[in-house]
């Protein structure tokens, strides 16, 4: 009889979440770019580790009892990794949150049985007014009430330490050269670097820290978008000594590459995930062919739906990137539908291709060897070997053509288009074989665009 594989709550399936390459974000990048999946965790998130470890630890060390109540000031999702963990062990759970966090992270809270209470987002950390601040009061009026605090509780990194940092280097197999994570308490980025920095020596820790935080060091301490993520004070758990360095992200670009991630890689994932890939593609690019980066995916889609994956909420934050920009190349190929690639062979003859370019209106042909692209020939370089004598009717393609060609992938974004387009070039579609899949032209464009409903 098999061996029954049953858990006893939910708090078991924390943790073990996969690591999954990035090969279409990742596609033009001279490194291997990994995604560590924490938003695959069973609250959402990786808060969902120390909210957990935090509330267990506590419990095994005798400082709180089922019946007591706990609080907590929170970005959220260390709110909800809490008010999970209180649900199954029963505890009362009160979240002090930030008036900008989103909707769907209360309306979870509660759901999770949590009690609420918003403060000011422009608060300052040490203010009584602050999700910490308030916090603090309340724990002073309510009897048996701890807070559990994810900003000073050795639990918080110790759970990345032995959990997330030991994942990674088991799933890595030992090989990686950086891993790029967000900071928001510093738990994260503090234990998974302890067990790094003990094992994998070489390999870089890089931390990404948005436009208004202090944690990468001293700067303008003003609001963002981007939810769970930097401080404008140094928490306790963070052990800055152990970070190689920093990336500072924005909202704009992390929002963006968020968006990408869910349509390119199927990863619903929220917008600190996005900030983190911004800032590990820079890595990737800055260590070059070889290495490998893994960056961790901190949160899911679900607190945000209202938020950066509404296209209305984008625009109205001034965050607009068309739909069309966040797509594929492949996306535009399906939305113009199929059509036949016109092509010459290798061995045609100008006469062919000045027939081709008159009968079907067009100015750039690809050229194929044996069915993969070898080359393109243009209008404009016909018309110059004609004038200058080198070439005539019968002169074969293979010596007027260009062969240095710029190709995309059907995988990526669809915004490398108009700069293709700027420089005056057609962009031709190949896979790995260099087989031409297709060519989209800057009409193409402009066909597609103009098939969109007006935005009003």
């Amino acid at each position: 009889m098999a061996n029954e594989t049953i858990l006893d709550s939910i708090l078991d399936t924390t943790g073990a979440t996969p690591m999954v390459r990035l090969s279409r974000i990742g596609k033009v990048l001279p490194c291997e770019l990994l995604g560590k999946c924490e938003f695959m965790n069973p609250g959402g998130s990786v808060k969902d580790r120390i909210g957990v470890r935090m509330l267990l630890d506590a419990e095994h060390a005798g400082r709180i009892k089922p019946g007591d109540t706990l609080i907590e000031p929170t970005s959220g999702n260390t709110g909800i990794g809490i008010a999970m963990a209180a649900a199954v062990r029963g505890y009362r759970i009160i979240i002090t949150m930030p008036e900008k966090m989103s909707q769907e992270k209360q309306v979870v809270l509660e759901a999770l049985g949590a009690e609420i209470i918003r403060t000011p987002t422009e608060a300052a950390w040490d203010s009584p007014e602050s999700h910490i601040g308030v916090a603090r009061r309340l724990k002073e009026v309510i009897p048996n009430s701890h807070i559990l605090d994810q900003y000073s509780n050795p639990s918080n990194p110790a759970a990345h330490e032995d959990g997330t940092g030991r994942e990674i280097i088991d799933q890595c197999g030992g090989k990686l050269d950086a891993v790029v994570m967000t900071a928001g308490t510093g738990g994260t980025i503090t234990g998974v670097a302890r067990v790094i920095k003990r094992e994998v020596p070489k390999c870089k820790i890089i931390g990404v820290d948005p436009e208004g935080s202090i944690l990468a060091g001293p700067g303008e301490i003003r609001s963002y978008k981007v939810e769970g993520i930097g401080y404008d004070f140094i928490p306790d758990v963070l052990d800055r000594r152990l970070v190689d360095g920093w990336i500072k992200s924005n909202d704009r670009d992390s929002f963006v590459v968020a968006r990408q991630l869910i349509r390119q890689e199927g990863l619903l994932c929220g917008g600190s995930s996005g900030a983190a890939v911004w800032a590990a593609m820079q890595v990737c690019r800055d260590l070059g062919r070889g290495k490998r980066v893994v960056v961790i995916l901190p949160d899911s889609i679900r607190n945000y739906l209202t938020k950066f994956v509404d296209d209305r909420w984008m625009r109205q934050q001034g965050f607009v990137k068309g739909d069309w920009e966040v797509g594929t190349v492949g996306d535009c190929m399906r939305t113009l539908g199929r059509r036949e690639v016109i092509a010459l062979d290798l061995n045609d003859k100008l006469e062919r291709a000045t027939d081709l370019f008159k009968q079907h209106g067009i100015s750039q042909m690809p050229v194929l060897d044996h069915g993969k692209l070898t080359g393109i020939l243009t209008e404009s370089d016909l018309l110059h070997h004609l004038v200058s004598g080198r070439a005539n009717k019968d002169t074969i393609v293979a010596e007027v053509m260009e062969r240095r060609v710029s190709t995309v992938a059907l995988h990526a974004s669809s915004s490398e288009l108009p700069r293709i387009f700027e420089r005056g070039e057609v962009a031709i579609v190949v896979d790995e074989q260099r087989n031409v899949l297709g060519i989209l032209t800057k009409m193409d464009l402009i066909e597609m665009l103009a098939r969109r409903p007006q935005i009003g």
